[in-house]
């Protein structure tokens, strides 16, 4: 239900929107009233594409930093605004520049498979990207036999079930996911004991053996609506109840744990969209150098799934 106030807020942001030829797209952890508002929501790489075909000349980036700066570099002619400049992403951060490049002179024969969830400078430095739902694929298209897989090594161990190559792991994890405990899971399933428990592969290993199907947030959308079981644990950030919610009305989903709260993600409210919208705030953008190499890396990865 939106409150009065919000609804304040929203015709501002709608008159603002018009006057900037602006668009919104939110990530499907953000809050609840701000998916509600965005124009488009999705995951990482989805909202990137989605907001490179959008006529509009200002992308509001209600998301994390990586997620704005792919924008940025898939759409280099479009303005891209992050409203909160401290939404960061603490996995993205796991991998340095010089470290990848320690790591690439350690292994030379390997080839570098990045995770969305990374920096523009550490795609810059990759063979290819890979999102949570294409890994298996991006990782068995590649021609090289030991892959470096950064940053996230809960990612990287469970891919690495899934191909012959040798997966070389980085120490990164997502925080938030990392909470999450199988002892949880064992509770949660015993108090709803005819629901299935759907997990991100962000989760550590114990968690991911407890659950009946292993998959992206988009994958959660399909599974979702496919599937004839009613009840649903979800297994990654809350900020997924809403959408999965809405759309499948008829179904119940529970969240695995009030742990899974990224405090990044839920940063970002409708005074600072306003904010971002009247005062150009926080404009982000990669430098040409960086932005070539790094497009030529997701680029690779939509041609291989």
């Amino acid at each position: 239900m939106i409150l009065r106030e919000e609804k304040t807020k929203i015709k501002r942001i709608e008159e603002l929107k018009k006057k900037k030829r602006a668009v919104i797209i939110a990530h499907n952890y953000q809050l609840d009233i701000v998916q509600e508002i965005a124009d488009i929501t999705g995951d990482s790489l989805e909202l990137a594409r989605k907001a490179s075909k959008a006529k509009a000349e200002t992308i509001v980036f209600c998301g994390v930093r990586f997620m704005a700066e792919t924008s940025a570099i898939i759409s280099p002619d479009k303005t891209v605004l992050l409203p909160v400049l401290e939404a960061d992403c603490p996995l993205a951060r796991m991998i340095t520049v010089p470290q990848l490049k320690t790591l690439k002179k350690k292994h030379p024969q390997a080839g570098v498979a990045s995770y969305v969830n990374s920096s523009a400078k550490i795609k810059a430095e990759s063979d290819i990207c890979c999102t949570s739902s294409n890994a298996i694929t991006v990782v068995n298209a590649l021609p090289h036999k030991e892959i470096l897989f950064v940053p996230d090594k809960n990612l990287g161990r469970y891919v690495s079930a899934y191909t012959a190559k040798k997966v070389i792991l980085c120490k990164g994890f997502c925080p938030t996911h990392a909470l999450l405990k199988a002892s949880e899971i064992v509770k949660v399933k015993k108090d709803h004991p005819r629901a299935e428990f759907i997990a991100h592969p962000e989760c550590v290993p114990e968690v991911l053996a407890l659950a009946d199907y292993v998959c992206s947030t988009a994958g959660m959308f399909k599974y979702a609506r496919e599937t004839k079981v009613k009840e649903l644990i979800i297994g990654t950030e809350g900020g997924m109840l809403y959408p999965l919610r809405k759309e499948n009305p008829d179904k119940k989903f529970y969240l695995a744990s009030p742990v899974l709260i990224c405090p990044n993600m839920k940063l970002i409210t409708l005074d600072k969209i306003i904010e971002a919208l009247e005062e150009g705030k926080y404009q982000i953008k990669v430098e040409e150098s960086i932005r070539k190499p790094a497009y030529e890396a997701l680029q690779r990865m939509l041609e291989v799934s």
